[in-house]
């Protein structure tokens, strides 16, 4: 690590000497200037990261070198040091933005210690400012990958909703980018320097979602030992990502909806309700009207959310943008895992465009960090890739598929398919419903749902039936 650079002006070339000695014996790397002018110079020309001046000196006094050093490095910090204890000259410096101000005779371990408290925050400051850009950079939607034209219509969208209060929904199959798009209406605000906080709703047990969301008070319930600020509060300010929406109970999506219409909330055995400040996006991979149709999405709900639509596409409808897509994993990947990856071959490539991706993006990051890890040299072939997308099999049973010649009730036939590989799925896992419902890729209550919509709940069953 480089050593952290100090200047020292005093107008006395023993107190300078002392100086340095004392801070070189820290580690310091030290210049010194016998003056204000030679020190504003100083200043133009090198970088340091903090100044010891002395406040009175002939024709260039201190605060002056103060003014200079705050105009070329507003976060270099400044210490100065007089024989006068001034109380307005000290709060003139600090009004200017000295760090601190020390009175000869001082001792010099005083100095050692507010030099050193000085650094600390500078590079505190240093590491903060250098995350912040690390993740507007990350964020910015021009890091969201593509070109073709669906996705110029989303970069379009992000740019005139990123500042507005109203809430968005983003829409897509699993994979397809949502919560980066979420990430990127936030970076892209005024709110980018307040939380953005993130939530996957299918994550949360039935009975701990509104504690999660809204927070509880002491004794609210069995285990409530102390106050909880919910996830409201700690997105106070910035943006809340409510990722599959759907799956908030019904009674539940009553209480969101207050919250975003009166944009307050009230914590699980409160009596008060609390203002709150808060960009809603959420998100969801199914058919939302379809949802609000089966009863599973308020429709009041689904409108307040659904203010400014995002529709993202799949990949297999963005073909266009795989090449680029691949890059930006290869160059990703290749400096996480230490290979020298620099593309991959027509055919591999070929291969790659004309797979249909149904886990989209995320299945695509996934393929080529595999090939990179098991692969050789300098270019990915064919070879490097799995099995299942070098060799991409049609849906089982579809290519037997026979339409008959006075048509069908296609609705009927769907329904009648569907009722049997549910009632497979209960005859597999010996009616356990929850294992039933994880054979089919679908979420419990989303099980729960397709049962009594067939007809299919016998009494008393659970999660365990």
């Amino acid at each position: 690590m480089a050593k952290a650079r100090i200047l020292v002006v005093d107008d006395e070339k023993s107190m300078r000497d002392l100086l340095s000695i004392t801070l070189e014996k820290e580690g310091y790397d030290v210049l010194t200037a016998p003056g204000g002018e030679p020190a504003i110079e100083t200043l133009h020309r090198e970088t340091v990261d903090a100044v010891i001046t002395d406040l009175r000196m002939p024709k260039v006094d201190g605060l002056q070198v103060l003014r200079a050093a705050k105009e070329v490095s507003p976060d270099t910090a400044v210490i100065m040091i007089t024989a006068v204890a001034s109380t307005e000259t000290a709060v003139e410096a600090m009004k200017l933005g000295a760090y601190d101000y020390i009175t000869k005779p001082f001792k010099l371990d005083e100095v050692n210690l507010i030099v050193r408290n000085a650094l600390e925050r500078k590079r505190l400051r240093d590491e903060n400012l250098y995350l912040r850009r690390q993740l507007e950079t990350q964020h910015r939607f021009e890091n969201i990958i593509g070109k073709s034209g669906r996705i110029a219509e989303v970069f379009d969208t992000i740019r005139k909703i990123s500042d507005s209060p109203s809430t968005a929904m983003v829409t897509g199959e699993s994979g397809t980018g949502k919560e980066l798009v979420a990430r990127a209406i936030h970076f892209n605000s005024f709110r980018r320097d307040k939380p953005f906080v993130s939530v996957n709703c299918g994550a949360i047990p039935e009975g701990l979602m509104e504690s999660e969301l809204f927070g509880h008070v002491r004794g609210a319930f069995t285990g409530a030992i102390a106050n909880k600020i919910g996830l409201f509060s700690a997105a106070e300010g910035g943006t809340l990502f409510l990722d599959e929406i759907t799956e908030i109970p019904a009674l539940l999506q009553v209480k969101l909806l207050r919250a975003i219409q009166l944009r307050e909330i009230r914590r699980v055995g409160d009596t008060k309700d609390i203002k709150t400040d808060v960009r809603l996006i959420a998100a969801s991979n199914r058919d939302l009207e379809e949802a609000v149709q089966e009863g599973i999405l308020r429709e009041d709900l689904f409108y307040r959310l659904n203010v400014i639509p995002i529709q993202l596409p799949p990949l297999r409808e963005r073909r266009e943008d795989i090449p680029l897509l691949v890059a930006h994993f290869l160059q990703k990947f290749s400096k996480e895992l230490g290979k020298d990856v620099r593309g991959v071959t027509p055919e591999a490539m070929a291969v790659l465009e004309r797979y249909r991706w149904p886990g989209n993006i995320r299945e695509l990051e996934n393929v080529l960090e595999r090939a990179i890890v098991l692969g050789a040299g300098d270019m990915l072939n064919v070879e490097a890739l799995p099995e299942s997308v070098r060799r991409e099999r049609p849906v089982k049973g579809l290519d037997s598929v026979d339409l008959p010649d006075d048509g069908l009730d296609l609705e009927a036939t769907l329904d009648a398919i569907e009722s049997r590989y549910l009632q497979r799925a209960l005859d597999r896992t010996g009616g356990v419903q929850t294992k039933a419902a994880e054979l089919l890729k679908m979420t419990f209550r989303q099980f729960r749902y397709k049962l009594q919509k067939h007809h299919m709940m016998r009494k008393g069953s659970g999660a365990d039936a």
